[in-house]
């Protein structure tokens, strides 16, 4: 197991994280009701970068893993997840490196670079346009499954949802906190992040938006798909194969 480090953010709460490697600053942002572990290290990801001649730093994000999950919603004000990567940039002091998100940490990347992040290179994983501009009835049928479990209005989802926040130890407050905390990204900010960034997804993931319009919404981005949908992608050595791939990239 690699060892958690811990650092305090912009409001005191306590991020976890860890790092794995030598190498080029590469910062991995898990997604929604995940961790570190789950999306990053045991899928082989985190290994297949530190092989690749990286240094991998890996959050839990605020409210999952063994981050800090204050219950108190003034604890989760808007963007509170971008503002805690970029303490996290600055607690490292992090000039050159590259970004990487999935789901809710794409999401929590773009944000990142609206909000002044300059990696050298982006990836936006089992992510899409709407995901972006917009939570809509996605964030709806997540808080209903949080909220209500099986008793939702889609039980399979609300079994599904309760399942993996049994399996993580998270808080239905916490939760609810991160979709609280959401802001919708336009078009036009989109337009704006103008490094090199792929948009990568499962052949069967438009969960949040067509990767291909987001790809095409960027002045430098590039669209990939892998094989499997929105849960089973991170597992798909193709995703590692590919993230690795375009990080690897001299002509960009």
């Amino acid at each position: 197991m690699v060892p958690v480090q811990r650092f305090q953010s912009f409001d005191g709460v306590s991020i976890a994280y860890r790092t794995l490697g030598e190498g080029w600053p590469t910062l991995l942002l898990h997604g929604f009701l995940a961790s570190a572990e789950s999306n990053w290290f045991l899928p082989g990801i985190a290994d297949a970068l530190a092989q690749a001649g990286r240094k991998v730093i890996a959050p839990d994000l605020r409210g999952h893993g063994r981050s800090d999950a204050p219950t108190d919603p003034a604890a989760w004000p808007a963007d509170v997840l971008a503002l805690d990567q970029l303490a996290l940039v600055s607690h490292l002091h992090l000039i050159d490196y590259d970004l990487v998100g999935y789901s809710l940490g794409a999401r929590t990347a773009a944000r990142m670079m609206v909000r002044s992040a300059r990696p050298e290179r982006l990836v936006l994983a089992g992510m899409g346009a709407s995901g972006l501009m917009g939570a809509g009835e996605r964030a709806a049928m997540f808080e209903d499954a949080i909220r209500h479990g099986e008793q939702a209005r889609d039980p399979r989802s609300g079994r599904r949802v309760q399942a993996m926040m049994a399996a993580g130890n998270l808080k239905p407050e916490a939760m609810l906190g991160v979709l609280n905390a959401f802001v919708p990204t336009p078009a036009e900010d989109i337009a704006r992040i103008d490094v090199p960034t792929l948009v990568i997804a499962g052949q069967r993931d438009d969960d949040n938006g067509s990767a291909e319009a987001l790809a095409a919404l960027l002045p430098d981005g590039r669209a990939q798909r892998v094989p499997g949908d929105h849960l089973s992608a991170v597992m798909e050595p193709a995703l590692a194969a590919g993230i690795v791939g375009f990080l690897e990239r001299t002509e960009l």
